[in-house]
């Protein structure tokens, strides 16, 4: 998919640092519209609309003259404008930016999962940025890099935790290239270094596996165009797993910021056989639209849990709120973010764009999440940020996840506690 064409956003609500390294930030949901189409629409809207007053043109070109001409240090032009730009909307709402050509270049990589680079899922950790798991397949992984390293270097330049984004824009290349990483590992008296070479790296959005024998967990880390295949691919090998197919299914969506619009109505298609999934309002026509349900996916009667958090945002915040507005699944967690709003991401030549918020979304039963959020059926809260599941890889145990423990028991699944005696 092309990003070359007028697209409406549900953004979510942050940086993924856990995703940075792949997704590199701002993950996005979007709705496509054709560019011919947009571009006709701006044409009329700008000749009902009007220019701006002359009074109001010339007030600008003021200030920018005295800005070109008088400021103490010379200026150029192109920033000048850029500026101009960026505080326009920046006094709009905390989700409508201007995209510069690198920024829209994230948008791309948020949008398809596609990149180039060395493939490493990190998180900011106590100051450091720990690596969460190398994708699979990766160079990252080739190379021996492990989970729970820490990166300490790129190219002999040292990793600053506060500017993530610059580490990992250094980290990406062109694919056969080569970066130096240098990491500290757990255990080993000096740093490890390692020569990476890059390569064409696709997101994996979906991480799956088997409890016990009839049971299935599936964690999505956000919404991509594949996201919704990976899923059911994801079911159908755990079916195949399991003896005589799933009991029941955990779909974890704490910390998922969202993505693709498109993604989150497929996911939650996947579970639902009809009904109203999400509706948008907005005053531009493209901005107004309701999406609905088919029947016939094979995940429509599996038994189901969702897990949500405060870290579970816009496109997560669709799915969960289908699915639950419709009785399919359950909540369990505590409250979602509330990032209900709809940007549109409009390209303005040069390789940049503004995102633009253009209407609210609103859920089946009718309510506006803006600010407020989904609360949980289940509310459980956890210990501890860190005490969220991330795999039989991960540091923290099925059992020590309260939240977990909680989805498995509610849809059948008998938790054995064992207790080592001394």
């Amino acid at each position: 998919m092309s990003l070359n064409v007028r697209s409406i956003l549900v953004l979510a609500a942050g940086t993924v640092l856990g995703l940075s390294a792949s997704l590199g930030g701002t993950v996005l949901a979007e709705r496509e519209a054709t560019l011919d189409a947009s571009r006709d629409t701006d044409r009329v809207a700008v000749a009902r609309a009007g220019s701006l007053e002359p009074e109001y043109i010339e007030l600008l070109t003021r200030v920018v003259e005295r800005v070109r001409n008088e400021y103490v240090d010379p200026v150029e032009e192109r920033r000048i404008v850029e500026n101009a730009i960026r505080g326009i909307l920046r006094e709009l709402d905390p989700h409508s930016k201007y995209l510069p050509p690198s920024d829209y270049e994230e948008v791309r990589i948020s949008t398809t999962g596609n990149y180039s680079g060395v493939g490493l899922d990190l998180s900011v950790e106590n100051g450091t940025v720990k690596v969460v798991s190398p994708l699979e397949g990766s160079p990252a992984a080739e190379a021996g890099i492990q989970p729970g390293d820490v990166l300490i270097a790129v190219d002999g330049e040292p990793v600053n935790a506060d500017r993530l984004e610059e580490t990992i824009g250094r980290m990406r290349g062109k694919p056969g290239t080569i970066v130096e990483l240098r990491v500290q590992r757990e255990g080993a008296p000096e740093p490890l270094d390692f020569a990476v070479t890059r390569a064409d790296i696709h997101v994996k959005t979906v991480r799956s596996e088997l409890i016990a024998d009839r049971y299935g967990y599936i964690r999505l880390t956000s919404f991509a165009n594949t996201t919704a295949a990976d899923l059911e691919a994801a079911y159908h090998a755990l079916s195949a797993q399991a003896s005589g197919g799933l009991d029941g299914l955990v779909l974890d969506l704490r910390n998922n910021p969202g993505g693709v619009l498109d993604a989150a109505v497929e996911v939650a298609d996947l579970f639902l056989a009809e009904g109203l999934i999400v509706r948008g309002s907005g005053r531009a026509r493209q901005a107004r639209f309701e999406r609905y349900a088919s029947g016939g996916d094979a995940l429509e009667h599996v038994p189901l849990v969702v897990l949500v958090n405060g870290g579970s945002a816009s496109a997560s915040e669709i799915v969960a709120a289908a699915l639950k507005d419709h009785g399919r699944a359950r909540l369990v967690g505590t409250k979602t973010y509330g990032k209900g709003s709809v940007q549109t991401v409009m390209p303005i030549g040069a390789g940049s764009a503004i995102k633009l918020t253009t209407s609210l979304y609103i859920t089946p039963s009718g309510a506006l999440i803006n600010g407020v959020g989904i609360e949980p059926d289940v509310p459980v809260t956890t210990s501890g940020s860190n005490r969220i599941y991330r795999g039989a890889d991960g540091s923290v145990a099925i059992l020590e996840d309260e939240q977990l423990r909680e989805a498995l028991q509610l849809i059948g699944h008998t938790m054995t506690f064992v207790v080592n005696e001394g």
